[in-house]
């Protein structure tokens, strides 16, 4: 099972190491219905470097809200690692934040397109303009641990960027 106060540690470890850079982070979400957002904007001072989060949970919103092409939908699918690229540069567009993050999967208990539960794909990217690094956690579990495994996956995810980029200043 995963624990939601694992989430929100990093978190506020993540909220702080982007306050330290003066950076800023956004995101667009479709399994986690806006829970990434929710856990940092929980951290005292984070309004300081969260510009917003867009919750695309339909197929249909993940093109007009979050960006993705039409035809990615449509070829690849909602739950795939292009949608997930595209709804992380759609969000660091649309909320002009220095990082996007781009969460989509299947939460279960029924596959999606022929998708298992625990089938997750999280997009980071640097910008609109990337680089773009996707992730995809193997997860497991009832929807709750699907959901905020994909928090905290994310959350580690930026965390990591940020260590090395820390180290390099």
């Amino acid at each position: 099972m995963s624990d939601p106060l694992v989430a929100s540690t990093k978190a506020w470890q993540l909220v702080a190491l982007l306050a330290a850079h003066g950076q800023t982070v956004a995101t667009a979400e479709s399994l986690t219905g806006g829970l990434l957002s929710a856990t940092l904007a929980g951290v005292s001072g984070a309004s300081s470097v969260l510009r917003g989060g867009l919750v695309v949970y339909a197929t249909d919103l993940k093109a007009s809200l979050g960006g993705v092409t039409p035809a990615v939908l449509e070829d690849l699918g909602a739950v795939s690692a292009r949608t997930a690229t595209e709804l992380a540069i759609g969000a660091a567009r649309t909320c002009e934040a220095t990082w996007g993050i781009g969460i989509t999967g299947v939460a279960g208990p029924e596959p999606q397109e022929g998708k298992p539960p625990g089938t997750v794909h999280i997009a980071i990217t640097r910008g609109e303009k990337g680089p773009v690094e996707v992730l995809t956690p193997q997860l497991s579990g009832d929807r709750w641990d699907i959901r905020i495994g994909s928090v905290n996956a994310a959350i580690d995810g930026l965390l990591q960027r940020l260590s090395w980029i820390s180290g390099k200043n």
